[in-house]
Order: C-alpha cells, then sequence, then structure tokens
C-alpha cells in the first residue's frame, strides 16, 4: 500500500493539488521518480536520501516508486523533496501517515536535514486553505503563509523537529502573520525633463534641397536625350 502526501504544483499564480504517492516494493534496490518530474524534482532523491542519513535514517534497501499524481501535470521546483521525504517516513513507519493526510506540504531539504524556503508558499497556503487543509512549511515561511487565513500551519527548521512535532514529542510555535510595510514613494514623473534634441530644421532643408537640385539633373538629362 502506498503512502500519500499531499502538495502543489504551480501554475503561474495559481496552485494546482499534487499527490505523492510512495510505494515500497521488494527487489534490487533503486529510487524511482516519475509523474512528468524536471530536473530538480529528479534531483530530489539525492537531497532525500542525504537529509534522511543526517537524522540518523537510511533508505530501505527496496525498489522505491514515487508517483507524482496527476502524471499528466509537468512538476517543477525543489518544493517537493520535503513532501517525498515525509512520503517516504510515512511507507517505513517513522511517522503517522494519518496526521500527514491533513496537511499540505512544502519546502525544500539540505543536507543536513534543514529545510530551506521555496517559492510559492503563500500560494500553497491559500490552496490549503480551500482544501481545508494545514501547511507544512519552512521555518522562515510561516509568516508568509499565515496570511492566507486561520489554517494550521507547522512552519519548520528542520526535519528532526517536524518529525517530533508529529510524534507529539515538541510543539513547534505558531507563526504570526507579517507586518505589511509602508509602501515607499519614489521620484517624481514631473522630474522627467524632455529630451533636448538639436535644430534639425537646417539639416531637413537641406536634404530637400539636395533632392530638388538631384531631381532637376535628371530632368535635364532626359530633356536632352528626347531632343
Amino acid at each position: 500500500m502506498a503512502a500519500t502526501v499531499a502538495t502543489v504544483a504551480y501554475l503561474g499564480l495559481e496552485a494546482r493539488a499534487v499527490e505523492v504517492q510512495v510505494q515500497l516494493s521488494s527487489g534490487v534496490p533503486k529510487f524511482t521518480i516519475v509523474g512528468l518530474p524536471d530536473k530538480a524534482v529528479a534531483e530530489s532523491r539525492e537531497r532525500v536520501r542525504a537529509a534522511l542519513a543526517s537524522i540518523g535514517l537510511a533508505l530501505p534497501p527496496k525498489v522505491i516508486t514515487v508517483n507524482l499524481s496527476p502524471a499528466d501535470l509537468p512538476k517543477e521546483g525543489s518544493h517537493y523533496d520535503l513532501p517525498i521525504a515525509l512520503g517516504l517516513l510515512a511507507a517505513i513507519g517513522a511517522t503517522d501517515a494519518e496526521a500527514l493526510s491533513h496537511y499540505v506540504a512544502v519546502g525544500e531539504l539540505s543536507l543536513d536535514g534543514r529545510i530551506a524556503t521555496s517559492p510559492g508558499v503563500l500560494l500553497a497556503a491559500i490552496h490549503a486553505s480551500s482544501e481545508d487543509k494545514g501547511l507544512i512549511c519552512p521555518a522562515a515561511q510561516g509568516t508568509e503563509a499565515r496570511w492566507a487565513s486561520g489554517i494550521p500551519i507547522l512552519a519548520a527548521p528542520n526535519l528532526v523537529s517536524l518529525l517530533n512535532h508529529l510524534k507529539g514529542t515538541q510543539q513547534l510555535p505558531e507563526p504570526a502573520a507579517g507586518v505589511a510595510e509602508e509602501p515607499g514613494f519614489g521620484p517624481d514623473l514631473k522630474q522627467i525633463e524632455k529630451p533636448r534634441y538639436p535644430d534639425r530644421q537646417p539639416f531637413l532643408n537641406s536634404l530637400a534641397y539636395s533632392q530638388w537640385d538631384e531631381n532637376e539633373l535628371i530632368n535635364g538629362a532626359l530633356w536632352k536625350m528626347l531632343q
């Protein structure tokens, strides 16, 4: 049975629902990600492997298949690292899959297990709110995610603190909404002066007379040829 974690795919200013499905099966050990992943998503295998090793967990010697569903939707970005890691942890029983089903997860993983920032957290929070779910995101972006609504937000600095929170042995602080800054005022457009060009009229007049002289020469030559 596959473990699933909800995440999103960004299409412009829209976040589409994506389900990360992780399945372990017998066979020659390998780690495969399918579902139209780009280069950054394909490289998440190594980031996830290193992040789990940094907290004392190794990938099981099995065939690991990660499917990003729907499979016909392109997946771009490093924010799939965290949901893939959480799906793996749920598949091996290191965390509760039922608890993860109430959240949308986004975030990039560092090799030492830290959860690094990734673009689009506010869009992910808005999507999670529309799905009546919470959001798991990097700690540095918790204030940004709080702008969406009053959904539960787990803003974790690293994998260890996130797993401890899900197990109930640690409580992550609830992020507060960021304070909007007053818009600054730039230069006044009235201060922009019209470019000053040199007077072109004498130049245009000279061109007109030159053209007239050329026409006269051509007409005179034709008249002599017709005589």
